[in-house]
């Protein structure tokens, strides 16, 4: 049965025991707009209490992947104007990333293609994550001026190791073996036979689906690379870590540096700090509560604008950071990330029952 949805770029339906929700930009690799979070919400309002829904499927329509990330398009012209949307867009799809890590029915992400920022924040949420020899999973927020949000930081600072610090800063993706070892991910099921998983999804249980098509992963490059990555990582500040990489010895740390020093010098900061803070509060919902400071903060600061300039609208990949070195970003600089926005903070920890 199709359900309507109010917005064409969200499609759903329910068929036999399961509740699909299908996001439809296919030609922007199904990048997240507000409308689309708001109908993916009251998606799972809808069947969280429909006794004939058992199981919620997030797929993307086309070829290209799953989602590749929040209409930054949109937040860059919200950014030059000095609006308020981008504020408004994160209220609402932070609060849907902490419903769907905390929804009561299996909620099975289909992550397979390109999966990247706000498609990180609708999948690897979610009690069933499902990646294919085809999948991309990456934060690459600090590439156009940003910090890695919608619970990014929450899942990366849980990685083992320092995998997520150095996924963080450098924006890298990871294949199925590698979002598996970080902890993004918990199945690899072979592109060919989602359509078979699908079928399944219909009738069975969602965890009894998955194993009938899951397999092992091709080697992944991260588990060999913790060494270096856990002691270069590590270190207290990002001068630092730059500094251990290019020490190594390993062409692969040296690699890793050389992108850091692509970053914006100022992401960078804000995402180390942000990633520390993360990992000593207990729920999604207070790293959310942290995030949406630092989204906030992003907003008004020069890079965001600059670096999505770079990379989506004129694309000439040349960005000129504010400032431009890791020494001329100061303590302060990094601390006014951490200060309650304008229109006041996001409250998702203080709503959530007490224990």
């Amino acid at each position: 049965m199709i359900v309507p949805t109010g917005t064409p770029d969200v499609l759903l339906r329910t068929e036999g025991r399961a509740g699909f929700i299908t996001l439809n930009r296919p030609r922007a690799i199904n990048a997240l707009t507000h409308a689309m979070v708001l109908a993916v919400d009251h998606a799972l309002t809808a069947w969280e209490h429909d006794p004939a829904v058992s199981t919620v499927v997030i797929e993307g329509a086309g070829e290209r992947g799953l989602c590749a990330g929040g209409d930054i398009r949109a937040i860059h012209d919200d950014a030059r104007a000095g609006g308020s949307a981008s504020e408004a867009f994160w209220r609402d799809e932070y609060r849907l990333n902490a419903r769907i890590a905390r929804y009561p029915k299996p909620y099975v992400a289909l992550m397979d293609g390109i999966v990247m920022g706000g498609g990180v924040g609708v999948s690897a949420h979610g009690s069933v994550r499902v990646v294919t020899e085809r999948s991309r999973v990456a934060m690459p927020e600090t590439g156009i001026g940003f910090v890695p949000d919608v619970g990014g930081t929450y899942l990366l600072g849980r990685a083992p190791g320092e995998l997520g610090t150095h996924l963080a800063l450098t924006g890298g993706h990871v294949g199925a073996a590698d979002a598996l070892l970080a902890g993004l991910a918990d199945h690899v099921v072979p592109s060919a036979a989602l359509p078979a998983l699908v079928r399944d999804l219909t009738r069975l249980p969602a965890d009894e689906a998955v194993a009938r098509h899951a397999v092992a992963p091709a080697p992944g490059v991260l588990a060999e690379q913790r060494e270096w990555i856990d002691a270069c990582y590590r270190a207290e500040t990002v001068e630092t870590i730059v500094e251990r990489l290019f020490d190594t010895g390993v062409p692969a740390a040296k690699e890793a540096a050389t992108t850091l020093l692509a970053k914006s010098p100022t992401a960078l900061k804000a995402t180390l700090a942000t990633l520390r803070r993360s990992r000593s509060l207990t729920t999604l919902e207070e790293v959310l509560d942290l995030e949406f400071r630092v989204s906030c903060a992003a907003m008004t600061t020069p890079d965001l604008v600059e670096g999505i300039r770079a990379q989506v609208v004129d694309k000439d990949r040349d960005p000129h950071w504010t400032p431009p070195t890791l020494s001329e970003v100061s303590d302060e600089d990094v601390a006014r990330f951490f200060t309650p926005p304008p229109g006041g903070d996001l409250g998702l920890a203080s709503a959530l029952p007490s224990a």
